[in-house]
């Protein structure tokens, strides 16, 4: 979700080391159906969101503070 609760898109990886989670902006079917099995993984269309960019973390959401 950005500043404006609006979804941008689903988390498809986190890299713990860079402290960056990848998010897939237009998720088809597929993509949201195994992202909801936490079986996908990030890939070249995937935004970078680094964790100084995370205002909040839910179990279902990150929150970021600024538009991407």
């Amino acid at each position: 979700m950005d500043e404006e609760a609006e979804q941008i898109g689903i988390v498809t990886e986190v890299d713990a080391d860079a402290q960056v989670a990848y998010v897939e902006p237009d998720p088809d079917l597929a993509e949201a159906v195994l992202q909801g099995l936490g079986f996908g993984d990030a890939d070249g269309d995937d935004i970078e969101v680094p964790a100084e960019s995370v205002e909040t973390v839910t179990d279902s959401e990150l929150r970021v503070a600024k538009d991407l």
